[in-house]
């Protein structure tokens, strides 16, 4: 069993930059990607970056040259860094880990970007 708990969110003006941060416990030697989701209202769940254990990384065309995500494995952590946000980043964002053939999800946090 994996543990995923997000902190960082919350409510950011348009332009600027937030930090979401993902802490894994449990059995995380098995987790082979570790990644972050957003859900919008009335939207599908979709993938906004990941990262696989050897450190190659995949972002969604929407985020890519804003958004960076980061592993420390020696911390047990996941980071996205947020940089020139818009008001369609708004969404709850997941933590996301994958341990063949399960997938964790942590609780998720808010971002809002708005004025």
């Amino acid at each position: 069993q994996v543990q995923l708990v997000e902190s960082g969110g919350g409510l950011v003006q348009p332009g600027g930059s937030l930090r979401l941060s993902c802490a894994a416990s449990g059995s995380i030697r098995s987790l082979l990607n570790m990644g972050w989701y957003r859900q919008a209202p009335g939207k599908q769940r979709e993938l906004v970056a990941h990262i696989v254990s050897g450190g190659g990384t995949q972002y969604a065309d929407s985020v890519r040259g804003r958004f960076t995500i980061s592993r420390d494995t020696a911390k047990n952590t996941v980071t996205l860094q947020m940089s020139s946000l818009q008001t369609e980043d708004t969404a709850v964002y997941y933590c996301h880990g994958l341990s063949l053939p399960t997938h964790y999800w942590g609780q998720g946090t808010q971002v809002t970007g708005s004025s």
